[in-house]
């Protein structure tokens, strides 16, 4: 065989090789646990119905000289890495004098309907845990109802608690101890760099959040480092009308916190800081601003106003349309408070007491409106009185930020108005505070006080999945099928979100919001 017949040969069987080669590939299956975000490759946990890949590092660890400071990009990893192990907590109080988590904590995971490729177009739901921005994870909610009834990929976020995300010192930077929020920014950023590789749209982000994590929605509306990374937002329970600590009150609460780790008068202030246990920093004046009375503001851990990431309070950028423009649907659980009430011992003079001690000189208006007498026992009108009030979370706050926002934006409010029909203690829980949450997420939650769902509160779930799907779809939570809810608006409708009935109820004349429009807050 001559050399040119030989090299001819060769080129064809390596052709044919090829082409069998590439049949193979073509005809073969794409792993559905295999995803390339712009860090490294992922595999994550298949389901029939969806895909989750957790565990997802969106920002470098914040330890060492890390620690309070800006979060970083984080470093491409070679190979592929798992995506199978939930998110580990961020450092927080796991009861009396346990510490749960670690501050390598900056992840996120993402569920996708099976069958999501890249290059689709899905809404994107991005969520921010709850927890008095102290306790709670992302590793909490798990996002399969949500992403597999309204088809859309969903991503909860991880972000620095307590001290560790939000203390406020010269001695560490400028940002004013808003370290949680900027770790809520970088996710956002994060999510526009990787959404279409989940087959997300990062044009149809919506950010939402429950208590703590609504707030911190409010805060992001207000934020001009996160313009036009999300384009609607859903706030649970919590109220842009609150106002949060001023610069000058966060940097009071960092010089006691300071002080009560032993820094205050060290040479490196900074220094002696980062070198802290981090359980040590968790600690830190873990009991201030605990009260059931006490409001936002009395609260050490907090987003900041009145620094680069949070110009404005949230409440007056809401107002005033220099807030983000974007759709929003926002509202209340019926009983806010009765989960901060259930177990205190309050008599009929001691509810007295404490409406003279919270209200001043406007308490005898507050009792006239709210006599003991008209409530089950003098526990449950507290309740009622704080969960309305709102100095921390509560009822008209809320409708407040649907008023102003009304102005400039599409709104749609709700009232969660299933009663759990759980009693603790003789103290009946009602609608309380977070219990619309396993209406649309299954929880993995350490306290767990949500009884199983009826047929008829299943039915309720599948509706509010619905409606919170559409409006991160197209900002309008209508949709065939579902009752049809009215926009805020002018007529400041506020729908009805009960196993009995959907449809509007007069939430402000119920919650006496006219008193509470009148006193301060």
């Amino acid at each position: 065989m001559s050399m040119r017949t030989l090299t001819q040969a060769l080129v064809s069987a390596a052709v044919v090789a090829g082409t069998l080669v590439a049949s193979a590939a073509a005809a073969a299956p794409p792993d559905p646990g295999l995803v390339r975000v712009d860090s490294g490759w992922l595999r994550g946990s298949v389901a029939g119905d969806h895909v989750t890949y957790s565990g997802i590092p969106y920002a470098a660890p914040p330890v060492g000289k890390r620690r309070w400071r800006p979060p970083a990009r984080p470093q491409p990893w070679p190979g592929v890495r798992d995506a199978t192990a939930p998110s580990p907590f961020c450092p927080q109080g796991g009861g009396p004098g346990v510490i749960v988590g670690q501050e390598d904590c900056l992840y996120l995971d993402v569920t996708v309907p099976r069958g999501a490729e890249r290059g689709e177009r899905l809404p994107v739901l991005v969520w921010l845990h709850g927890g008095g921005f102290s306790v709670g994870g992302a590793r909490e909610y798990d996002g399969a109802r949500l992403a597999t009834a309204g088809d859309v990929v969903v991503v909860t976020v991880n972000y620095r608690l307590g001290a560790l995300g939000f203390l406020s010192a010269p001695s560490l930077d400028v940002a004013g101890g808003n370290y949680g929020l900027m770790d809520q920014a970088a996710a956002l950023r994060w999510v526009r760099r990787n959404a279409a590789r989940f087959g997300g749209d990062p044009s149809n982000v919506t950010l939402a959040g429950q208590s703590a994590g609504a707030r911190s929605v409010c805060a992001q509306l207000a934020s001009p480092e996160t313009r036009g990374l999300f384009h609607r937002a859903i706030m649970q329970s919590g109220a842009c009308d609150n106002p949060v600590p001023t610069l000058a009150e966060a940097q009071a609460f960092g010089e006691r916190a300071t002080a009560e780790l032993g820094c205050a008068d060290a040479a490196d202030v900074a220094g002696c800081l980062r070198d802290l246990p981090a359980a040590r920093v968790v600690d830190a004046l873990a009991g201030v601003g605990r009260e059931v009375t006490a409001r936002v503001a009395d609260r050490p851990w907090n987003p900041v106003a009145g620094t680069p990431p949070l110009p404005r309070q949230p409440g007056g950028a809401l107002s005033d349309g220099s807030a983000a423009r974007v759709p929003l649907l926002i509202g209340t659980t019926r009983d806010e408070m009765r989960a901060f009430i259930a177990g205190e011992a309050v008599t009929a003079d001691g509810y007295r007491t404490v409406l003279a001690e919270t209200f001043g000189a406007d308490a005898p208006a507050v009792l006239a409106e709210y006599p003991a007498g008209a409530y089950e026992t003098p526990a449950v009108a507290l309740a009622t009185v704080l969960g309305d009030w709102g100095g921390f979370v509560g009822v008209c706050p809320v409708l407040s930020s649907a008023d102003a926002a009304a102005v400039h934006q599409p709104v749609y409010a709700y009232e969660f108005a299933e009663d759990s029909g759980v009693v603790e203690q003789d103290f009946p829980m009602g609608a309380f505070h977070g219990l619309d949450l396993p209406y649309l997420w299954d929880l993995h939650a350490s306290w767990d006080p949500y009884p199983p769902l009826t047929p008829a509160q299943e039915r309720l779930s599948a509706t509010m999945v619905g409606f919170w799907t559409a409006f991160a779809r197209t900002g309008d939570p209508n949709g065939p099928g579902r009752p049809h809810w009215p926009e805020f608006g002018a007529s400041r409708t506020v729908l009805g979100l009960s196993a009995g009935g959907i449809g509007p109820t007069p939430s402000a004349a119920e919650h006496h919001c006219d008193l509470w429009s009148a006193l301060p807050r």
